[in-house]
């Protein structure tokens, strides 16, 4: 009869772990994840496992760059092992090696970049782990990938995402293997994220420009400010509840989906030059017998003024008819732009923490960049702004219109 264990693994890995028959197990985020440790630790199962079954053969941890053992995966290793007693126990550790005590399965370090080729060598590579993987080259995994060839045997890859397009990121994340399992793993899914690092967080939240404390934390793209289209503009932090009290009013704005694109409604307020968003509604696949429920999510949703967008008057009035205040706003040509020009020229924007949508597309809303030459050109990515979209027509009648030309070009793109 089979003994099973209790093992510290996230929530969000266990699938990740407990499928059968995958070839490729995978985990990309941010920092504090808790991915690193629990990929070093099943590592270390896996080659229980496997010398328990009388296979002999090698866990492979390389990363692109390794000069030395201090620049690998090797303290992870020997932490992870050393955490759970069983495994203490059925291990040999040295200042050098970590192999199991019977000797069938040993651990190798390498950096890919200068040692693919004596990679080749290695016989009967079981496993091989990747860590730190955003910069692996795509030539480096055309070649490991062939040479990890045993019977059962498994490729797992770590990594921070920074660019998108990375080799890495295109071949795990955005287009994965068939046989493969990948999860996203962020700060906030690690149980047992310590307050140390939660202090760490909350500093950054405060004190970094949300792009790269989203890059830092939750696993998003570091992304080049010059597109962004409210860069330096806006940041994530809490402010009390009742602060809209002393504002004139409340401000509602609604972006209505199609197909797949998403239902929105946010909350804001001006004080003091700047522009609040406080509560957002924002769902995929809302169907419209329940809007009512979707925007009474919303407090207050029913008492103030609710502007919306004038491409679906059949919804504003079977909403009006479901007692909101609802109506459409103005629009034209250029209206977008002369709302950017207008969000832009609010002394700053704050978003709630509560607000995660509008804050991850404040993030991505961009300008179109050149494919060839990666210059930032003077026009508007049309996605990422289904919040922004409903911030603007909640603005409807604070916005006016510029002029009839198109796009105004921030300052910072005709520099260039």
């Amino acid at each position: 009869m089979e003994q099973t264990v209790d093992l510290p693994i996230p929530a969000k890995l266990v699938p990740v772990f407990a499928k059968e028959g995958v070839r490729y197990r995978g985990a990309f985020g941010g920092r504090g994840s808790a991915k690193t440790r629990t990929f070093a630790m099943m590592s270390a199962v896996k080659a229980y496992q496997a010398a328990e079954q009388g296979i002999s053969g090698v866990i492979l941890c390389g990363r692109e760059f390794m000069n030395s053992l201090e620049e690998s995966s090797m303290e992870e290793v020997k932490q992870a092992i050393r955490s759970i007693p069983w495994l203490n126990d059925y291990f040999d550790i040295g200042e050098k090696y970590i192999r199991t005590k019977c000797k069938r399965v040993n651990y190798v370090f390498c950096g890919l970049r200068h040692n693919l080729d004596s990679i080749k060598s290695k016989a009967r590579i079981l496993l091989a782990w990747v860590d730190e993987a955003e910069s692996v080259s795509d030539l480096a995994w055309k070649k490991l990938r062939p040479t990890v060839r045993e019977s059962g045997s498994e490729i797992w890859v770590t990594w921070n995402p920074e660019k998108d397009g990375s080799a890495t990121d295109k071949r795990f994340r955005k287009t994965p293997p068939k046989n493969s399992i990948i999860v996203e793993m962020n700060y906030n899914d690690n149980p047992w994220f310590p307050d140390v690092l939660e202090e760490e967080r909350l500093d950054d939240l405060n004190s970094l420009e949300y792009s790269d404390y989203a890059w830092i934390w939750e696993g998003a793209y570091l992304e080049n400010s010059d597109k962004q289209v409210l860069a330096n503009k806006y940041v994530v932090k809490s402010f009390p509840d009742d602060l809209w009290q002393k504002a004139d009013r409340l401000l509602f704005g609604a972006d209505f989906g199609f197909a797949k694109d998403p239902n929105t409604l946010l909350r804001q307020f001006i004080l003091n030059d700047c522009l609040y968003i406080e509560y957002e509604a924002y769902g995929i696949g809302v169907e419209l017998d329940h809007m009512p429920a979707f925007y009474d999510k919303i407090p207050e949703s029913r008492k103030w003024p609710i502007k919306a967008d004038s491409a679906r008057p059949e919804t504003i009035s079977y909403l009006k008819r479901q007692g909101f205040n609802i109506s459409a706003a103005k629009k034209w040509q250029g209206s977008v732009e002369d709302g950017i020009t207008h969000l832009r020229g609010f002394k700053q924007i704050i978003i709630h923490p509560r607000c995660k949508e509008t804050a991850k597309e404040a993030r991505l809303y961009s300008y179109k960049t050149d494919r060839i030459t990666g210059e930032v050109l003077p026009v508007i990515e049309d996605k990422n702004n289904h919040c922004w979209d409903a911030v603007r027509y909640g603005l409807d009648g604070y916005i006016t219109q510029k002029s009839n030309a198109g796009l105004l070009v921030p300052k910072r793109l005709l520099r260039r």
